[in-house]
């Protein structure tokens, strides 16, 4: 039989940097979950990825105790990693941070795919170029 479900959290955690400190005790402790059992397997699981940051879903059952699935890391970050960029633009569309070329936005779509509402690489680089303008980046050839 199924456990039953009592919710899901979503958190952003640096790869093999989880600790009992906000926000993962915070978000972990309101559904009575044994913190430190999380952050042991979560540190675990993601000890090859530090310096990233880790999208997690946790789903909690009622009986106080959960499992999670590890995302890729947010587009953002694929993006600024790529082209060696600090920080997007304050004000995108009106200063520019930089620019990507359509290779690199190729390359960040396929990695991401497996997580993107999209169905083919096509339709996933639309929604990475859209990432890249909204951080104030150009798309070039």
């Amino acid at each position: 039989m199924a456990k039953k479900v009592k919710s899901k959290i979503k958190l952003q955690i640096p790869g093999g940097g989880a600790t009992p400190a906000p926000p993962v005790g915070s978000a972990l402790g309101q559904h009575g979950l044994n913190i430190m059992d999380f952050c042991k397997k979560f540190n675990a699981e993601t000890a090859k990825r530090k310096g990233e940051t880790v999208p997690v879903i946790i789903t909690v059952y009622i009986d106080k105790t959960f499992d999670f699935i590890t995302k890729t890391p947010p587009v953002s970050e694929l993006i600024k990693k790529k082209i060696g960029l600090a920080k997007g633009s304050g004000k995108a569309g009106t200063e520019s941070a930089g620019s990507i070329s359509w290779g690199d936005v190729e390359e960040i779509a396929k990695a991401k795919m497996v997580d993107l509402n999209a169905f083919d690489v096509e339709a996933a680089k639309k929604i990475v170029a859209g990432s890249a303008r909204s951080m104030g980046l150009t798309v070039t050839d």
